[in-house]
């Protein structure tokens, strides 16, 4: 897991498995969000078997999947108001964490 800071509470990461789950605890991060949808990838872990990881480990886990090559508006308006609400460090995830960086940056754009 390589995990890039986008600024101090915004993290992003390639994917994630729940076996990794515990340790992103243990590094401090709170909240978990999912941005890959689900079977893009050959042996993807679900995002529902992530999320139940995360509740064990005590994160909270969305899922705002964006579809390669999309225009994510609705996404970005929605990890807006994500990022309000959150206290801590989150991590997104996607396949390699572009997506996420993207979204973030269009999110910090958009009124």
């Amino acid at each position: 897991m390589s995990i890039r800071s986008i600024d101090p509470n915004f993290h992003v990461t390639g994917q994630i498995k729940p076996s990794q789950v515990d340790e992103i605890a243990r590094l401090g991060f709170k909240t978990v969000i999912c941005m890959r949808p689900d079977n893009e990838g050959f042996l993807q872990p679900s995002f529902t078997e992530v999320a139940d990881a995360a509740q064990s480990a005590g994160l909270d886990a969305h899922y705002l999947p964006v579809v390669p090559g999309s225009m994510p508006l609705d996404q970005a308006t929605q990890l807006k108001h994500l990022l309000s609400k959150q206290t801590g460090p989150i991590l997104a995830y996607c396949a390699s964490g572009q997506r996420c960086a993207a979204v973030y940056d269009l999110a910090k754009r958009t009124s």
